[in-house]
């Protein structure tokens, strides 16, 4: 991985920083989790900025962001999409859902029934989905970022383990120290710092960094490690 791309990371997390102040490991294991494809869950309390971490991501890379937010009577189709029948063609055209975006935000995702959730297991191990048996692939790079309150439990159902198996992290930002608050009181008392956000690197760019990822040499005895790590959980 040369230099330019290494200082991009540092200026991505910098720049992420500017608007997530004081979490700024938070901040580096969700970049890890973009750069080798997987995805994240943060279960936190409300009003702690995952939303806003993922915007703040989104933008600094370049990438789309689409929210969605789950509740019990969201549908399968309300996620991926649907094919509707256009009477001028006399044929059916596939109008695309939330899901066809680089980032996609699931806020609050255990408020939705199992057969939703299910919904999102092809996009987030194939990156693609598929609607009345055709398959369209999701934009690149792609990662779904899930939220869940970790307190409140009514109304919820709990994530297969299918589903929870598709994420590579699971994270908590927690509530900012108080200086950190000090510095967001500040950060924010004209304007909110996500407003004048600007990005960093293109998605271009972050194609070729988590490209890099897959390249790094990993030694046969660490990996056996991991194995046995894996084998003892």
């Amino acid at each position: 991985m040369n230099e330019p791309l290494l200082s991009s990371i540092e200026q991505v997390v910098r720049n992420v920083e500017r608007v997530i102040v004081g979490k700024r490991q938070v901040i580096v294991l969700s970049l890890t989790a973009l750069l080798a494809k997987g995805h994240v869950l943060l279960e936190d309390v409300p009003g702690v900025g995952k939303t806003m971490l993922a915007r703040a991501l989104a933008q600094t890379v370049s990438c789309t962001l689409k929210r969605i937010q789950f509740t019990p009577d969201l549908l399968p189709s309300d996620i991926m999409g649907v094919s509707i029948y256009n009477q001028k063609l006399q044929d059916f055209q596939f109008r695309p859902g939330p899901i066809m975006a680089n980032f996609v935000l699931a806020d609050e995702i255990n408020r939705t029934s199992p057969k939703t959730q299910a919904a999102l297991l092809e996009a987030m191990e194939e990156e693609h989905v598929t609607v009345d048996g055709v398959t369209y692939d999701l934009p690149k790079p792609f990662i779904l970022m899930a939220t869940q309150n970790p307190i409140e439990h009514e109304g919820t159902f709990m994530l297969p383990e299918a589903q929870l198996d598709r994420f590579m992290l699971k994270l908590s930002l927690g509530y900012p120290d108080a200086d950190a608050e000090m510095d967001m009181l500040e950060l924010t008392a004209r304007r909110h710092p996500i407003e004048t956000l600007r990005p960093i690197i293109s998605k271009e760019e972050l194609i070729e960094l988590q490209k890099r990822v897959r390249e790094i040499h990993v030694d046969r005895s660490l990996r056996e490690y991991i194995i046995r790590l894996a084998q003892l959980s």
